[in-house]
């Protein structure tokens, strides 16, 4: 399964912008985005490209959803095993 990840934009340089994902921080592409971002925006990210950006008026029930999924699912849970895994990756890669 694939699955993209709400973040919020932190900086932006050239084609790459650091998104911070629930306190975790990843450069991310802008090459393929749908709509300019600037900082303070939120896009979903999908294999570190930013596919997409969230409306304000969507990012609330956007992050509740996410909220609800990483609290509430269990461990055999396939999309929040996803969303946990890209985040545990990035937490390990910025430890190396």
């Amino acid at each position: 399964m694939c699955l993209g990840v709400p973040g919020r934009v932190v900086s932006i340089d050239g084609d790459i912008a650091l998104v911070d994902f629930w306190g975790v921080t990843k450069p991310i592409r802008l090459d393929i985005i749908d709509a300019p971002v600037v900082p303070g925006d939120y896009v979903l990210n999908h294999v570190g490209f930013a596919i997409r950006r969230i409306h304000a008026e969507d990012i609330g029930e956007t992050l509740a959803l996410y909220d609800e999924l990483l609290r509430r699912a269990g461990a055999d849970d396939l999309m929040a095993g996803d969303v946990r895994g890209e985040l545990a990756a990035t937490e390990a890669a910025r430890d190396d």
